[in-house]
């Protein structure tokens, strides 16, 4: 943690940091797959927006008996997405494409291929945004959903012992919920995105610390920013 972000962060300000995972990812079986009438044939390309994504795209087929075709382009978020695939395929024998870590630019990259039919496989909680981009572009493709994502088991932390608590996907506020129902804000929140910021409002808590934003486009410069102006007020006020 000594060389990330988030050690450079600690060893600034004196700050401990703390890492949990809120949720856990789970794969959807073939029969549960097939029970809601989704299909792996008659699609050219697949749209991989994570690792997780990967492993059960080429878990699925597998448990489907589905033989990809070596012909299957690859359309991935990010570069190393795209270069995750070689845990799967033969990197240099597949037609592999990704975008700049953003799904806009993903959308450009897809535009080139618009023949293709697409195969999106998604969690049960995705971006509604994905869908709505590919919609705009009328891109001829399928959302599969074969994996979800649930609550971890929360029970062997107390989250009152904690000054702020950081979230990445609104994944991680129903999981706060879930393990802790009684749960009453006492400390600050942070949430990255507009959707987890949303539904930290959404469930009721105050938003202290969003990000990104035009000084802050990471979540630890956010909390930099937010702990160097804190600095400063103290500062002020023992001057006074």
């Amino acid at each position: 943690m000594e060389k990330s972000p988030y050690g450079e962060l600690s060893a600034k300000f004196s700050v401990n940091l703390v890492f949990e995972k809120f949720i856990k990812v789970e794969g959807i079986s073939a029969q549960e797959f097939r029970r809601a009438k989704g299909s792996f044939t008659d699609h050219t390309a697949a749209i991989l927006t994570s690792r997780h994504a990967v492993d059960h795209f080429f878990r699925m087929a597998k448990e489907l008996r589905f033989d990809i075709p070596d012909s299957m382009k690859y359309f991935c978020i990010s570069e190393s997405i795209a270069y995750y695939l070689q845990k799967y395929v033969q990197y240099r024998k597949r037609k592999i494409f990704y975008g700049k870590q953003n799904f806009p630019d993903l959308i450009e990259v897809i535009l080139k291929h618009s023949e293709e039919k697409f195969l999106l496989p998604t969690s049960d909680i995705h971006k509604r945004s994905m869908l709505d981009l590919l919609d705009k572009a009328k891109v001829n493709y399928t959302n599969a959903i074969i994996y979800r994502t649930i609550a971890a088991d929360l029970s062997h932390i107390d989250p009152n012992k904690f000054d702020l608590i950081i979230f990445f996907s609104p994944a991680g506020i129903k999981s706060l919920q879930s393990n802790f129902p009684d749960f009453k804000q006492n400390q600050l929140f942070a949430a990255f995105g507009a959707t987890t910021a949303n539904a930290v409002t959404e469930a009721g808590f105050s938003l202290d610390i969003p990000a990104p934003t035009q000084t802050a486009p990471s979540m630890t410069m956010a909390i930099e920013e937010y702990l160097t102006n804190k600095e400063k007020e103290r500062r002020r006020n023992s001057r006074k």
